[in-house]
């Protein structure tokens, strides 16, 4: 079915507006009036959590099940560790907070924080990665949700297999198999994107390969210091034993497989060169691939650039070779009337041209990607994180995000910005906010 209603977590933090976040309703119908418009907001109870991915609480990917329903959202808190399962199975328009878990019983029972990414399990609990200890120290791994009850179960893997760091994930239970990636170092990233932290450990390395029964961490892979792997996605097909990862920092997607004895190796498939630059904070602007996301029918593989400004459209006919197809500019730190100046560009002989849609300029750059279930519609946000937003784009902190569609050919390959589509949270009543995860309530190619 077409999407009619998406889900998109907002936050205030960092945006001097003194306001909890809240998870906004959007409006998808084009046959309703309200079309591209929030038509309901859910305020947390809480000040500044960050509220950040989100994830179902019923990863119901085939069609044909009817026993599982996806009418709970969990919201984590990036910053306050704080839980929230949220209620979207009774009034899927106006969504109601039925549960919190609060940061201290986080803190106890698992002595970690700073959660990130949630998904379920395939027995039906909920399973969240985090970043980092109570104290804001790298810590990866993962807790457990009751699939039922919604309460705190305790850690998923054994203390002594804790990764340094930690953020995305992702597995496939044909194979017995879970990979996360590793992330940022909370207490240092947390305060803003520093050159100085290069070399130092604040930046991720490693991708971690899981025994998902075992719960035990069976392969490690250094994919480069800083390279900071972020996005993790299996290819849809069940019986598919390989995927990708990016890495924000080195611009390196790399692909992931399955060999003999069950082990598993990795490839470099994709690398996006940095731009020689000034007036940007370093004399090299990396790519920074925030999110990367594969259609259902595995056919193409998308990546949004947040700092150069573009999505990028790879076919994915041969996994080991992708091929770019389509590229969109959306904003970036490398536009034309900006304060940077490009002076060696591998990729591109001219810089980019600001977006301007329905009279508003776009500020920010690609963030967090969703895509229909027919491959048709790519939606895009442009809010990373609340504090590297102010410090890297402080004009989109004070006019607001915005939710994007890309249209997207998924014959021949090639993307399109719908003029037509806005959802300006810059005109929010409280004042703008920062908008970041979207999921659609009929699935989405990311549950």
């Amino acid at each position: 079915p077409r999407e009619e209603v998406a889900y998109v977590t907002c936050t205030y933090r960092e945006t001097c507006i003194d306001q909890p976040d809240f998870l906004a309703t959007i409006d998808l119908n084009p046959r309703s009036p309200y079309y591209g418009q929030v038509i309901h907001r859910l305020p947390m109870p809480n000040l500044k959590d960050e509220l950040h991915s989100s994830g179902w609480s019923a990863g119901c990917t085939c069609f044909d099940n009817i026993t599982t329903k996806r009418n709970k959202l969990i919201l984590p808190g990036l910053i306050s560790s704080r839980i929230y399962v949220v209620d979207v199975g009774s009034q899927c328009r106006a969504p109601k907070l039925c549960k919190t878990i609060e940061p201290v019983d986080v803190f106890w029972n698992c002595n970690k924080g700073y959660l990130s990414v949630p998904r379920s399990l395939p027995n039906g609990d909920i399973l969240i990665a985090n970043m980092g200890d109570p104290a804001g120290n790298g810590k990866g791994g993962f807790i457990v949700l009751d699939g039922e009850t919604f309460e705190l179960k305790g850690n998923w893997e054994n203390e002594c297999e804790a990764p340094p760091t930690g953020y995305d994930f992702w597995y496939q239970p044909r194979h017995n198999v879970l990979i996360s990636s590793a992330g940022l170092v909370p207490k240092r990233a947390g305060r803003g994107f520093n050159p100085d932290d290069f070399k130092k450990g604040v930046f991720g390395r490693r991708l971690n390969v899981w025994n998902l029964s075992c719960r035990t961490l069976t392969q490690c892979f250094d994919l480069g210091e800083d390279s900071l792997p972020l996005s993790v996605k299996f290819l849809h097909n069940p019986d598919a034993a390989e995927g990708y990862v990016s890495c924000a920092l080195s611009g390196i997607v790399y692909r992931f497989y399955k060999c003999e004895a069950n082990n598993w190796a990795v490839e470099e498939v994709i690398r996006i060169p940095a731009k020689d630059v000034r007036g940007w904070i370093m004399p090299k602007m990396p790519a920074f691939t925030v999110d990367l996301i594969i259609s259902v029918d595995d056919k193409y593989l998308y990546l949004s650039n947040w700092l150069h400004g573009d999505i990028r459209q790879y076919e994915l006919s041969k996994t080991c070779k992708p091929r770019l197809v389509g590229q969109v500019f959306v904003g970036g730190s490398i536009l034309r009337d900006g304060p940077v100046t490009v002076c060696r560009d591998e990729e591109l002989k001219c810089q980019p041209e600001p977006l301007v849609i329905k009279c508003k300029r776009v500020y920010g750059g690609p963030s967090k990607l969703q895509l229909s279930l027919d491959g048709k519609r790519l939606y895009v946000t442009n809010s990373f994180y609340s504090t590297w937003d102010k410090q890297l784009y402080p004009t989109l902190v004070k006019e607001g995000s915005v939710m994007l569609q890309i249209d997207v050919d998924t014959e021949k390959g090639g993307l399109t910005v719908n003029k037509n589509f806005l959802v300006d949270f810059g005109k929010e009543p409280n004042g703008p906010c920062l908008a970041h995860d979207i999921h659609f309530r009929c699935g989405d190619s990311t549950s």
